[in-house]
């Protein structure tokens, strides 16, 4: 993301956490808009060009979403005010705050993380699922359909109106990585961080209480706990917080034995 991008996203959280009155449906109203804009080359340009006066865009956001809420209005009106370094970081900026605004609606002990995580493992274990939810050839508004078949009646509203828009919205990106994305925005909201855990056997509570003591003390914040089960990787833990790997698996070691001493 470009540095203008930065400074607009970071002015657009600090937004956000001062607004009065964010619920469920400010949050999807943005996301909406954000589809909205999406699909309009012309109210793309128009939104993300700097010559435009922000006067002017928030009259033409007036025009087109005068249906939003007091909140998602004054946010999306404090989104396209700031400089942007392309159309398609101004998507993704309108696309974070909606999610933290869901977040933020939601409240830190949601557990939306944890069904993000589950609907993500859930589709990346059936290719025919994965291309359902992925394809460009089917239409927003059956994949959003197919996401309120799957998990509508068991996860929360939270969780169904962002999996909802990301596969209406996908803009090229995998569905696995449009989720983990999506969880580690709604840890961030809650000042916690994402940690995907992988055990070769389920750990006991203790064990994972002291896992999320050890790291929280690292990384200076909380810790949202995703597990995956591999017996593959023999003993031991692999633990991914986002780009850091931790690999202490027995797997992991063994294979740097035998690249020791084929060496």
């Amino acid at each position: 993301m470009g540095s203008a991008s930065r400074e607009a996203l970071e002015a657009a959280k600090q937004q956000l956490a001062a607004a009065k009155g964010v619920s469920l449906a400010t949050g999807e109203q943005l996301l909406a808009a954000g589809r909205a804009i999406e699909s309009s080359a012309q109210l793309r340009s128009a939104l993300s060009d700097p010559s435009v006066e922000p006067q002017r865009k928030s009259a033409l956001l007036k025009s087109i979403f005068g249906s939003l809420d007091g909140a998602a209005a004054a946010l999306l009106d404090g989104i396209v005010a700031s400089p942007w370094s392309s159309q398609a970081e101004l998507l993704d900026g309108i696309e974070v705050i909606g999610i933290r605004a869901i977040a933020l609606a939601a409240g830190p002990d949601a557990g939306i993380e944890s069904e993000l995580f589950a609907f993500g493992r859930t589709v990346s274990s059936d290719n025919e699922l994965e291309l359902a939810v992925s394809s460009k050839l089917g239409s927003p508004d059956d994949k959003a359909a197919l996401v309120a078949k799957l998990i509508g009646a068991n996860a929360q509203p939270s969780t169904v109106a962002i999996v909802r828009h990301l596969v209406q919205s996908p803009r090229g990106r995998r569905i696995g990585g449009l989720l983990a994305g999506a969880a580690d925005v709604v840890a961030d909201a809650g000042g916690a961080l994402v940690a995907t855990v992988t055990s070769a056997v389920v750990p006991t509570a203790a064990q994972l209480a002291a896992l999320e003591k050890t790291m929280g003390r690292r990384y200076g914040r909380a810790l949202r706990v995703n597990l995956i089960i591999d017996p593959t990787i023999v003993g031991g833990l692999r633990v991914q917080i986002g780009d850091d790997v931790i690999d202490g698996s027995i797997a992991s070691r063994l294979a740097d034995l035998r690249i020791k001493l084929a060496g």
